[in-house]
């Protein structure tokens, strides 16, 4: 599992933090976070192209690629609060998705088993299957419940003559047993699929999904409070996988399968924010965004924002944890930092 680097263009790491290298433990010892990326779109139905989705969510930014991000939000620098390093792609054909799915599953396991929080740069949303079971192969299967983002419920069982795509992978999940259905909380999904049938498995399983028109009549605070309740009982941590479609493509427009009518991307950064600040999160994915499909940069860089506020509230989780304080949003944005000013003498 040598650091492959980037299997598309330059090998960079995500905003200029150190890189790690997989096969050496030493170089991840300390890390508090390790980036992974998942070149992949073998399981896409549609418009292809997220293989080069972790390059560009790595990339994709204005400022100096520094290793620094201070966060006006929160008051904490989630690149330097964290030990956080970069061990590149993992090497993912996408003409075979079990081989590549097996490679990956087994990277997240790695990271996961040296205490880090792994973050995946997808790539398709069948990259989920890999990320969320290896973190649970390392905490325990049904210890690990899931707050998924989505579009699209991904509960699909045979699309195109095959189990695995990324149509499936929540599926895969909680038919392995590595997570639980009744622990399996979907928020944002609309549209036209899955068909009846798949939403009676859906609840057999005791999934709860936050179609948007629920969303919407109730508010997306109301329904990420009672999801948060869920996703923390007889859990002992919470993965996050973030599929960026279910922003409205107006905010969102290089992805695969497009669905109007979804959150803005200020809901999706408070809401990354919000879960990650008050949840035991232990890994996270951002899936489906495709450069080809892009304008202007718009969707890979709220994807490389989504990462920022999760590192973020991390960060700062922690600090508050370490302090025994408590963050309160609604601090103005210079309360409390020191007056330098002095009277001029004469």
């Amino acid at each position: 599992m040598t650091r492959y680097g980037a299997q598309f263009g330059p090998d960079i790491t995500y905003l200029g933090v150190d890189r790690c290298d997989l096969s050496d433990p030493t170089s991840f010892a300390d890390a508090d976070v390790v980036v992974l990326g998942a070149p992949f779109d073998g399981g896409t139905s549609h418009r292809p192209g997220t293989r080069f989705g972790p390059q560009a969510i790595r990339m994709t930014d204005y400022l100096a690629h520094d290793g620094s991000r201070p966060s006006l939000a929160l008051r904490t620098d989630g690149l330097r609060d964290l030990r956080v390093l970069d061990a590149g792609d993992v090497e993912m054909y996408s003409g075979d998705i079990e081989t590549a799915l097996g490679a990956l599953e087994a990277a997240v396991e790695t990271v996961a088993r040296s205490g880090a929080i792994p973050v995946v740069l997808g790539g398709d949303h069948s990259i989920a299957f890999a990320d969320a079971k290896g973190v649970a192969n390392v905490l325990g299967h049904g210890r690990v419940s899931m707050v998924h983002f989505d579009a699209h419920a991904d509960t699909g069982d045979i699309e195109f003559g095959s189990l695995w795509g990324h149509g499936q992978p929540m599926r895969r999940l909680i038919e392995s047993g590595a997570l639980r259905g009744d622990r399996f909380l979907q928020v944002g999904l609309r549209g036209y699929w899955p068909p009846p049938e798949t939403l009676d498995w859906m609840a057999a399983q005791r999934m709860r999904s936050y179609e948007m028109t629920e969303i919407g009549h109730r508010g997306l605070d109301a329904c990420l409070t009672e999801a948060s309740a869920i996703a923390t009982d007889e859990c002992d941590g919470v993965f996050l996988s973030v599929d960026i479609d279910v922003c409205d493509p107006g905010h969102a427009p290089g992805t695969g399968t497009p669905e109007p009518g979804g959150l803005t991307a200020r809901q999706l950064l408070d809401a990354v924010r919000r879960l990650c600040l008050e949840l035991p999160v232990v890994g996270v994915d951002v899936v489906e965004v495709s450069p080809p499909y892009d304008h202007a940069d718009i969707t890979a860089a709220l994807a490389n924002r989504v990462v920022l506020e999760a590192l973020s509230a991390i960060a700062r989780r922690r600090r508050d944890a370490r302090d025994g304080t408590r963050w309160d949003p609604s601090l103005p944005l210079l309360a409390n930092r020191p007056d330098t000013t002095q009277e001029n003498p004469s």
